[in-house]
């Protein structure tokens, strides 16, 4: 039996062998191995010859073709590519002049180079085509949850049996400080997936925030059935996370069915990403509530909204200003990949020190009372200086000024206040700070010595109240004797009757 005979040997039960083991459709096993002995006959005869293969499912044999046009015998050139009629009618009795007629070419005739080549184009064509099919499976799984277990973990990146093929966990999508070792098992979010040359490349990841929306959709049952619906997530993975939810029924409470009993359906998801905290807050349609929702658990006083510019200016009292930014800023951070509004945080004090520099700049205006440059602080003018670069149509906006010659006469007089300032050389005036009256700091000694001498004080106060009632009783008791003694005097001069004059 030739070489090419035995490389392909007992083809159709390694057709059904391949196509079973490695879950390729039999076609493409067939057409894998027909490419791979074309690929080896043309090696062999040239490109020039007009050769193919087919395989013959019945006998499960593979047949080599060399097809040639039929020429007349005196106009017979070139036996690669022609056929004299002659020769032609004794293979075909109803062939013409013109026709291409197939001539069977001996598979022997391929040598052992060319057999090899033949068989590692197939086992090539095979591998290409299961990679095709694991890349299109992968690619419809994109952002899905998977599990596998850990291969090795090569400078920092965690490669991932996934079965099929090797998924890949970059640093980057790692939860930090958690440690991977070979046996591992391993869960994550298949996040991106490449066609390279070397076959499909899987990214997997454990720090997107698409992981955590698909862990709530598995641990939620409301959120599977599309009564609680998740807007957006926000994560700096291992450390917090914020996760905007909604009801489309009002007897269901989005966070609540989020949380679960005693908080148990969070504690899972917490647990997978390894503690990480997460707040599950309400999202509204109303962006001032949905972000005053995301800052939580800190208390919002005021919001200032610049929609054109997507930001928001939030006030906060100013024993709330360190709970709103979070430790080194990351409440504030998660609530603007949340919400995102560019949120920037003011305490109360600040905001109000600010406004009150900002309405004493725009009294500097002629005519300008009080009340009016609040009225026009309020709409996010901070200075005359703005008032002369602005438009008369934003002027427009402010109550007061909603005919054209009246914000044209307001943005005159601070033009005319602005050329009026640097002609004289001088400064804007600025409002002048606030006193504040600081108490006084007392010592420790000075509190105790406070305290001794109130206490001294309220004991004269006590002796002298004792003393005073004993004077009184004794007042008392002296007024009595004084009475009874002038009585028994008053007896004693009493005048004699009749009987002493005698």
């Amino acid at each position: 039996m030739s070489t090419i005979t035995n490389a392909f040997s007992e083809l159709g039960r390694l057709i059904d062998q391949v196509s079973k083991d490695r879950g390729i459709d039999k076609k493409i096993v067939i057409n894998s191995i027909v490419n791979g002995l074309l690929s080896a006959a043309r090696k062999k005869y040239g490109t020039y010859r007009d050769i193919e293969v087919k395989y013959n499912e019945d006998t499960g044999q593979l047949e080599l073709y060399e097809f040639k046009e039929v020429v007349e015998d005196d106009k017979f050139v070139d036996e690669e590519i022609e056929i004299k009629l002659s020769d032609a009618l004794k293979m075909d009795p109803e062939t013409c002049v013109k026709d291409q007629i197939g001539v069977p070419l001996q598979s022997e005739a391929l040598g052992r180079i060319d057999a090899y080549m033949a068989k590692q184009i197939v086992v090539q064509s095979l591998k290409d085509a299961e990679n095709e099919m694991v890349f299109n499976e992968f690619e419809k799984r994109k952002g899905e949850v998977v599990s596998g277990v850990v291969r090795r973990v090569d400078r920092g990146m965690v490669v991932v049996d996934l079965e099929k093929i090797e998924a890949y966990v970059p640093r980057k999508e790692q939860i930090y400080g958690e440690r991977y070792n070979p046996g591992d098992r391993i869960q994550g979010y298949i996040l991106e997936v490449r066609q390279t040359t070397r076959g499909p490349q899987i990214i997997m990841s454990r720090a997107h925030p698409d992981y955590l929306i698909k862990l709530f959709e598995k641990e939620v049952p409301e959120i599977y059935e599309g009564i609680v619906k998740i807007v957006s997530a926000a994560r700096e993975p291992g450390q917090r996370a914020k996760i905007a939810v909604y009801s489309t029924d009002s007897a269901v409470h989005p966070v609540g069915a989020c949380v679960g009993m005693k908080g148990n359906r969070v504690q899972n998801i917490t647990q997978e990403l390894k503690g990480e905290r997460i707040d599950v807050i309400t999202y509204d349609e109303d962006p001032v509530k949905y972000v005053c929702n995301a800052l939580a658990p800190a208390k919002i006083s005021k919001v200032l909204v610049d929609e054109e510019n997507e930001e928001m200016e939030v006030i906060v009292s100013d024993d709330q200003l360190s709970l709103a930014i979070g430790k080194k800023g990351q409440n504030v951070r998660l609530a603007v990949s949340l919400t995102k509004w560019n949120l920037n945080i003011v305490s109360l004090t600040e905001f109000e020190e600010r406004k009150r520099k900002a309405i004493f700049n725009l009294k500097l205006l002629p005519e300008i009372n009080e009340t009016m440059a609040e009225n026009i602080y309020q709409f996010g003018i901070n200075s005359f200086q703005e008032i002369a670069s602005s438009s008369v149509g934003r002027m427009m906006l402010i109550p007061g000024y909603e005919n054209e010659e009246a914000a044209g006469n307001l943005i005159k007089k601070a033009i005319q206040l602005v050329e009026k300032y640097k002609e004289e050389g001088v400064e804007v005036p600025e409002a002048p700070p606030l006193k504040t009256q600081k108490k006084p700091v007392s010592s420790a000694e000075d509190i105790k010595a406070q305290a001794d001498q109130k206490l001294k004080e309220e004991l004269a106060q006590l002796e002298e109240g004792a003393e005073t009632q004993e004077n009184s009783e004794k007042s008392t008791s002296q007024s009595a004797d004084n009475k009874n003694t002038d009585q028994v005097t008053e007896k004693e001069e009493e005048p004699k009757g009749p009987e002493s004059t005698e």
